[in-house]
């Protein structure tokens, strides 16, 4: 048995290996701190690292580096780590600070294996705990779930562990478990972990670290920093990794975007127009009224702090004066993009991505130090990680260098051949990859040459597959943004010809990393191919002859989907069938692209057509309108019923556009087509509803009644339901705008009781909000409360958060009228947050304005000045008129704040109200309604 001495001396014999516990520390808000006094800091800092070094050096502790202020420190023994952790913070908290106050330390722990080189330490688990560090907040200690599992049986006493749940931490592989050590005597509540969940972003989690590039991030880091960089492309060939630099690099600055930070993947578009759409809808804006994307984009960003991250540009360059508008009109927008080649736009700064750091194969360093260079360590990791007894030795090393410089240090290249250490070892991959990239270097003459390489890269893994597996990887090329087992099951087999089986294949393509894994809607993961990798399966599918099968194939899938969804988004499935769409989306328009250009006009039509809901119900109307068009004018032998379906689409979106004229036109055709045809009433009806709806918008309400009777006359003949939902509707829109509210009342009851039997949420939300309102308006708010109520909990369990705003409003005023004030402010601050997020600039008016109404209620008048004139200013952007109903539910608050401030102080305050920006008002907005 060891005493205390001989235990702590074992401990701290020779330098740490193997599974090592690692401290990390800094001081938060320290640059402050040294800019208002740079001598009292010096000497507080002095003190800080006598108190760690101690601690540290007092449980067996090892002080391998300093930075600044910041530690990094090594403990054979995770108890130990903790043990040095609590000391510190105690010592720091009761140290007298005088001049700097108290020095708010934050401490971070995790446990793992790390590698040893002249007394510094490299790997994966420095990585961690940095990330984990860079969560925390001064006093605060944490931990990650390998320190916690060491720890927690050996706890001090009056120390407890409090569980902060899994986080996403900015090194953006696989989430953490957080943990934060809690003690009697310490400060046990902080502010929410700095994770990626502190700040609106999108950025997708990855499956593997980030390996090296630390030298590039940081320079990356440094010009998105600077205040004269707003657009910076990181450039280079495919497989250098600028898309995991770029996605890194937009993780480590979260925190200094207070709008967020976006992802937007154009790796799957090819056509420059849906780039403002892509944009948008990755921002979650849903395209209205007559309003482009472009505009819309510019109208959402104009005041936002907001960094988009934009991938494989070079696909899209045609739309780089958009990306130019964009940043004129949105003075604190920065634009990340990767490409192959530079964007050409005055201000744009370029990073030309570099190959990872080789080692001289013809002057070896001892292999102790080879991992320095990111090329071997890369290689090292991902081999590592399909056969976990793999190591660097002396026999294998030269091989292993020979194989990266020979891919000339490509991150996507070397982990192709890495990815082959399951069947060679490195020694004898280096004589079979030398002949392929003989063989495999005949690209373009032009492309350069690691461009070349890689594409031998690739066709040496190509060569290691099977003839059915060949056969499967080029017939996959049909596919963008991935696919379903099903799918490729249907499509790469359709004519049972495929001479491996599909779950087989694509487990070995899986293998050799020529397809990825990833999680997609409900239980069934989705297989991607890298673009890199599609563009050769394209290729060898061409080669292959049976590229036009395989299109038609996938056309015909994807077409079945759709026709087979569009009943059902009017249904109690309408979500799952909206996510599925979605998730597809890309699917759709290669294969609608395809019908196009062979002249399949009776396919393209039918997809269209089938699709003209789901674009309408999920906010594409430019985009949706596009296709429906283009398809249009490739008629071709095309069947009356499927033009019809599309004529249709193109009347509905040009209706949400504003655009009237298109609208009636399409609609006037669509009826001569069906008397010509005898495509029966049904269809006829549904061109009224369109002639119907677009003659309200244009105040014709005379004959708006008129076509929508007729329309509901003719789908109540038919005993079509939905139709006759929709015509309820409709027509229950004019009765009210023409003051008929019993009637209007009458028709949104029947048609809330058929939408209950359709059981989808488009009808069914709608009925409920505008039924609401009604109510609402003739003096009983406890229906419209209970309507509005179950409108707001079906779309948010239909995922139909864009619609939710409306119903919010209406809870507000609900509210207001029952006297409840604060409930109503909370109700229309929530309406006011989904307005933003989306532009919706209409509802916004109504949600200001009844934000307005309740600060009056609270004797807050003057405040109510200022929200009355930006919903003012809002509903005159818009071109909203207010209906008489409308204003009388406004003229009493109105009035009442009118004669407390006195006119002249009310319209001084209202013209400041009316002079804010979208943005500005509802911030100021939020700032009042959450102010009890």
């Amino acid at each position: 048995m060891f005493s205390l001495g001989e235990k702590d001396a074992k401990r701290m014999a020779g330098p740490h290996t193997g599974t090592i516990t690692f401290l990390f520390t800094d001081v938060e808000g320290s640059t402050s701190l040294w800019e208002r006094n740079p001598e009292a800091m010096s000497e507080a800092l002095s003190r800080h690292d006598e108190i760690l070094r101690t601690a540290i050096e007092a449980h067996n502790g090892h002080v391998f580096k300093t930075v600044g202020d910041a530690f990094h420190a090594i403990f054979s023994a995770a108890p130990d780590a903790l043990q040095a952790a609590l000391e510190a913070q105690r010592a720091l908290l009761h140290e007298e600070w005088a001049e700097t106050g108290p020095l708010q330390v934050r401490m971070a722990l995790h446990t793992g294996a790390a590698e040893e080189r002249d007394g510094d330490y490299f790997g994966p688990s420095l990585n961690r705990v940095a990330r984990l560090l860079s969560a925390g907040h001064g006093g605060q200690v944490l931990l990650s779930l390998a320190t916690q599992e060491l720890v927690r049986d050996e706890l001090p006493e009056e120390t407890g562990l409090r569980d902060l749940g899994e986080r996403r931490l900015k090194d953006l592989s696989r989430p953490e478990r957080v943990f934060q050590i809690t003690a009697a005597d310490l400060p046990s509540e902080f502010s929410p972990l700095k994770t990626l969940e502190g700040r609106r972003n999108n950025l997708p989690a990855q499956s593997t670290p980030l390996v090296g590039r630390e030298r590039e991030l940081d320079e990356v880091l440094a010009l998105l920093r600077s205040p004269v960089v707003r657009l910076l492309t990181l450039t280079g060939p495919g497989g250098t990794g600028k898309t995991r630099l770029g996605l890194q690099a937009a993780a480590e600055l979260t925190d200094e975007f207070e709008d967020g930070v976006f992802f937007v993947a154009l790796a799957t578009i090819a056509d420059p127009a849906l780039v403002a759409p892509t944009i948008a809808r990755t921002l979650e804006l849903t395209e209205g009224g007559n309003q482009s994307p472009e505009d819309l984009l510019k109208g959402y960003l104009r005041d936002r702090q907001t960094l988009l991250l934009l991938d494989n540009f070079e696909q899209v360059l045609e739309s780089a004066h958009l990306l130019d508008a964009l940043l004129s009109a949105a003075s604190d927008l920065k634009i990340l993009a990767t490409s192959r080649t530079p964007l050409r736009l005055y201000g744009e700064h370029e990073f030309p991505v570099p190959p990872l750091s080789l080692p001289d194969p013809e002057s070896l360093p001892p292999v102790v130090n080879l991992a320095q260079y990111e090329a071997v360590r890369l290689f090292v990791d991902r081999a590592s990680a399909v056969r976990p007894d793999f190591s660097l030795t002396e026999e294998n090393a030269p091989a292993v260098v020979e194989i990266c410089a020979r891919l000339d240090g490509l991150p996507l290249a070397i982990e192709l051949a890495a990815a082959r250490i399951k069947l060679l070892p490195p020694q004898a991959m280096v004589s079979r990859l030398g002949n392929r990239l003989k063989l495999l270097t005949g690209g373009a003459r032009n492309l350069p040459e690691r461009q070349r390489t890689l594409r031998g890269a690739i066709g040496w893994s190509h060569e290691m597959l099977d003839e059915g597996e060949k056969t499967l990887f080029a017939r996959l090329a049909v596919f963008s943004g991935g696919s379903t087992l099903e799918a490729i099951e249907v499509v790469c087999d359709a004519e049972g010809d495929l001479p491996v089986d599909a779950l087989e294949g694509v487990s070995s393509l899986l293998d050799k990393s020529l397809l990825r894994q990833e999680e997609g809607r409900g239980d069934e993961p989705r297989f991607v191919m890298l673009e890199t990798i599609r563009e050769y399966a394209r290729e060898k599918l061409e080669e292959s002859g049976d590229a036009e099968a395989a299109r038609r194939a996938h056309a015909d899938y994807f077409l079945t989907m759709a026709e087979e969804a569009e009943p059902k988004l009017w249904g109690p499935e309408d979500a799952a069938w909206l996510g599925r769409l979605e998730e597809d989306h890309d699917n759709m328009r290669v294969a609608l692209s395809w019908a196009i250009t062979h002249e399949q006009s009776d396919l393209a039509l039918r997809l269209g057509g089938a699709l003209r809901w789901f674009w309408n119900m999920a906010g594409y109307y430019g985009e949706g309108r596009r296709w429906l068009e283009t398809a249009l004018d490739k008629n071709g032998s095309a069947s009356a019923e499927a033009r019809a379906k599309v004529l249709e689409g193109v009347g509905w979106l040009a209706n949400q556009q504003g655009d009237l004229d298109r609208a009636e036109a399409t609609a006037e055709e669509g009826l001569k087509l069906c008397a010509d045809a005898g495509l029966g009433e049904v269809i006829a009806a549904d061109f009224q509803n369109v002639l119907g709806d677009a003659a309200r918008h244009r105040g014709d309400y005379e004959r708006a009644a008129e076509l929508l009777e007729q329309s509901l006359a003719l789908h109540r003949e038919a005993k079509d339901t939905r139709g006759v939902a929709w015509s309820l509707g409709n027509l229950a829109n004019v009765s009210s705008e023409r003051g008929n509210y019993q009637r209007a009342k009458e028709l949104y009851e029947e048609g809330l009781a058929l939408s209950r039997d359709l059981g989808g949420a488009e009808l069914l939300g709608a009925y409920l909000v505008s039924l609401g309102y009604e109510y609402l308006l003739e003096g009983d708010p406890e229906r419209a409360t209970e309507l509005n109520e179950e409108a707001a909990e079906l779309y948010l369990k239909r995922g139909r958060r864009s619609q939710l705003q409306a119903a919010l409003a209406n809870l507000g005023w609900s509210a207001l009228i029952r006297g409840d004030h604060h409930r109503s402010k909370v109700h229309f601050v929530e309406s006011l947050v989904l307005c933003r997020e989306f532009g919706d600039k209409l509802i916004g008016s109504e949600s200001m304005e009844g934000l307005a109404c309740a600060a009056v209620a609270g004797g807050e008048a003057q405040s109510a000045a200022k929200l009355f004139g930006v919903a003012q200013a809002l509903r005159e952007a818009t071109g909203y008129q207010q209906a008489s109903r409308d204003r009388s539910l406004r003229e009493t608050y109105l009035a009442a704040a009118r004669s407390q401030v006195g006119e002249t102080a009310w319209a001084e305050a209202r013209e400041v109200g009316r002079s804010m920006s979208f943005d500005s008002a509802i911030a100021y907005a939020l700032e009042k309604g959450t102010n009890r």
